[in-house]
């Protein structure tokens, strides 16, 4: 009975020991050593990715933001995206594809309607926009809803309108496309894009500056 009572005393001793020290290593000397090379090493990345405009943070690169005036350059659309009808407690956006086929009717519609609006908002006195110079992007959300980016051919579609309601240049903006066009990941993963927020703060320093 003794040898049982100690035997269970050691068990539960050794349990005890062996939870603190993992309780210890993977619940504080680990998160602390991967937040500290996080912050040294990859500082941008660990805090979000965000973007600063006159000292605050006015959003992510990682994620897209709706909402822009036809001033400014305009992201994809965000079909997908939900909101959150379980705990009213909270506003939150919830993040997701359109899960339509093809040929479902809703899709085509949508898309019909936004390249006409694409066509519509984009035209100038001087610049024309045809149907057929809708790229898909402008038409189409992402995955997620998310994409922060947009293709060079949709921010160049963009640009005389963007320069006409800014008294801006058509060169001017044109060049600032150009300085924030980012070409494929190490040369051959992915596509060239444009981050529509990290433009449209440059746009808004240029048009500050006029």
């Amino acid at each position: 009975m003794n040898n049982s009572v100690t035997n269970t005393a050691r068990l539960l001793g050794a349990g005890l020991r062996a939870l603190l020290v993992l309780t210890v290593l993977t619940g504080i000397i680990y998160p602390l050593a991967v937040t500290g090379v996080a912050q040294a090493l990859f500082n941008d990345k660990a805090n979000g990715s965000e973007i600063k405009a006159d000292g605050k943070v006015v959003g992510s690169s990682l994620i897209g933001q709706q909402g822009y005036g036809l001033d400014y350059f305009q992201p994809r659309p965000a079909n997908g995206l939900g909101e959150n009808s379980v705990n009213t407690q909270y506003k939150l956006i919830l993040s997701g594809a359109t899960n339509r086929s093809g040929d479902n009717p809703e899709l085509i519609k949508w898309v019909k309607e936004a390249q006409a609006k694409v066509v519509k908002d984009n035209s100038t006195a001087d610049y024309k926009v045809k149907p057929s110079d809708v790229p898909a992007d402008a038409v189409t959300s992402s995955g997620s809803g998310l994409d922060p980016d947009i293709s060079p051919a949709y921010a160049d579609l963009q640009i005389h309108r963007v320069a006409e309601r800014n008294g801006l240049s058509v060169g001017q903006v044109r060049k600032l496309v150009d300085q924030h066009t980012e070409g494929r990941i190490l040369g051959f993963i992915g596509e060239p894009r444009v981050n529509v927020l990290e433009l449209n703060i440059a746009l808004k320093e240029l048009t500050k500056g006029n």
